[in-house]
């Protein structure tokens, strides 16, 4: 128990370390200040302005700049679903991979294009090397360039006054992606390939098992590049069917450590980042205490349950639940993987979700549930938060009697509705998706489990869809024309819908004036309203759902043999 909590501080002081200057050096690359890779890729960057057609200053109105983000997603869309179906014609195929099935083409296309990467495949059996690299990765990049892109439009209209304009989003994703994305994603690879990842466009290496005699393939392919990048993004994809829990994406501690932070280092520097923007870094800090303490309270809810849910032999229970993890992890570094990949938008796994206790199950079911606003997705995360704290701050005016006020910016009725549809959107399609697919007369036989845990598996697949995590109880088979189409639709919506509204709620802000703080003005940076939000965010997703974890989680845990 030492041990692990020890292995805990070291990885969360670690990771609030490494934040703060990567949120600076995020923020200056953003607001177009010189940093040191500026000789570098300025060249580069004004020759991307060129071949695109677009001028790198000029801006844009939030119906212009939604307008870029759509197409863009759209475009990569088709292309990703278009590769995946004529995959058997095209090169980079040593493995001779079939065209992969409409609607399962579908599904990955939206999943890949909306930062969720679900995957109802197997990577190694089902996609060519092509396929990975020009369709996934690129998505992996792009996808997380473009929640950095809002984020910073967001940003923009907080600082803002009286423009029509929020940036330009050609240029925001440039830069994200040419000055932060590129060079970690090159130096996480490098580090992975220096561990044991694999990265070659060799075939696929056919061999004979030591102990049985048997033939065996052992599966190869670019892989660590792909794995840096769905980590740095929040992604998650993985380039192999059982992601970091397989030895080739993820050998050792070391490997795990990286990717670790990885999933999280972008997320919490954008915390910074965000104080920095608003000029007040208390801003930024009072959001981040709020996301890690979250954070820390879940860690402990995770590893508790699966320390204290260990079978028992003759009266003696074993040191934790390691049914489903991999012996070099153990139960501690699993606990502290899967609280982070559900707080995070990141659907990589180094243990089986499904095998986790049920109380476990139910924390990383609700760090979904509540939106992924602990620490969240890159970009996706703190404009999430900033709604909850918009939410916080109109409630807080209710009760005094004032008009909210949020960074000297009046909070009125065309912002709040714009909030509500970021809040309620994920919450409304989790729940009508889940409530479609149990009403599905063939939904029995798509589970491994039957009660309350196999409501548990549906309820996590429709909640991993609208958080656009990825991750995923694998216990449910998603692999049906149903949950392919369905998903792609709930995928969709949650990540465009609150993203366009993220949009037009920074147009509406960057029109008004600031006005000054008074006596009455409420503190948003102290210890009080940390803890309001707090129990804002804990409120919401409780109201919301917490009688579908009854008759899922809490069930499966009153009704396990123990």
């Amino acid at each position: 128990m030492s041990d692990i909590l020890i292995s805990d501080i070291f990885f969360i002081l670690l990771l609030v370390g490494l934040s703060i200057p990567l949120g600076i050096y995020i923020y200056k690359v953003m607001t177009g200040q010189r940093v040191f890779l500026t000789h570098v890729f300025s060249p580069c960057e004004k020759l991307i302005y060129k071949m695109m057609g677009v001028r790198g200053e000029s801006e844009m109105t939030p119906k212009r700049y939604a307008g870029a983000v759509l197409a863009l997603s759209g475009l990569g869309l088709v292309v990703v679903f278009l590769l995946q179906l004529l995959q058997n014609l095209l090169p980079l195929n040593p493995e001779h991979m079939k065209s992969v099935r409409w609607d399962l083409a579908l599904n990955t296309a939206v999943s890949f294009v909306t930062n969720t990467n679900w995957q109802a495949y197997s990577g190694e059996t089902t996609l060519s090397y092509l396929t990975q690299g020009l369709g996934l990765t690129v998505q992996n990049f792009l996808s997380a360039g473009v929640g950095i892109a809002v984020l910073f439009a967001l940003l923009r209209g907080f600082v803002q006054r009286k423009q029509i304009t929020i940036g330009n989003f050609w240029r925001d994703l440039v830069r994200v992606t040419l000055y932060v994305l590129i060079p970690l994603s090159l130096v996480l690879a490098v580090l992975l390939v220096s561990q044991g990842v694999v990265q070659t466009l060799s075939p696929y290496v056919q061999t004979t098992a030591l102990e049985s005699g048997a033939a065996q393939t052992i599966p190869l392919g670019p892989a660590a590049s792909q794995i840096a990048i769905k980590q740095l993004g929040t992604n998650g994809g993985g380039f192999f069917g059982a992601n970091s829990a397989f030895p080739f994406e993820n050998p050792n501690a070391f490997s795990n450590l990286l990717q670790l932070l990885s999933i999280l280092l972008i997320p919490a520097a954008l915390c910074v980042s965000f104080g920095k923007a608003v000029r007040d870094s208390r801003q930024g800090r009072s959001i981040y205490a709020a996301m890690l303490i979250l954070f820390i309270l879940c860690l402990a809810g995770v590893t508790a349950s699966e320390l204290s849910g260990g079978p028992v032999y003759g009266g003696v229970t074993t040191a934790g639940s390691m049914e489903g993890k991999e012996v070099i992890h153990g139960v501690g570094t699993s606990a502290l993987w899967g609280t982070a990949t559900t707080a995070a938008s990141n659907g990589s796994v180094n243990a089986m979700l499904d095998s986790f206790t049920p109380l476990a199950g139910m924390v990383l079911l609700f760090l979904m549930q509540i939106g992924e606003v602990v620490f969240g997705g890159v970009g996706s995360g703190v404009y999430g938060m900033l709604a909850f704290v918009i939410l916080t701050v109109f409630i807080a005016g209710l009760m005094v009697g004032r008009t909210p006020e949020y960074l000297g910016k009046k909070i009125e009725p065309f912002d709040m509705k714009m909030v509500c549809i970021v809040v309620l959107t994920p919450a409304l399609f989790i729940l009508f998706g889940t409530l479609a697919a149990v009403l599905m007369p063939q939904a029995g036989t798509w589970l491994t489990n039957t009660g309350a845990h196999g409501f548990s598996e549906i309820l996590y697949a429709f909640s991993s869809f609208g958080a656009n995590n990825g991750s995923a109880f694998a216990g449910f088979n998603a692999n049906t024309v149903f949950t392919n189409v369905t998903g792609s639709i709930i995928m969709l919506v949650t990540r465009f819908v609150p993203m366009v509204a993220v949009i037009y709620l920074s147009g509406n802000l960057s029109g008004k004036k600031i006005v000054a703080a008074g006596e009455g003005t409420l503190s948003t940076s102290n210890a009080l309203f940390v803890g309001l939000l707090i129990a804002i965010v804990l409120i919401v997703g409780a109201l919301t759902f917490l009688p579908a974890l009854a008759l899922g989680p809490i069930a499966d845990y009153f009704t396990a043999v123990r």
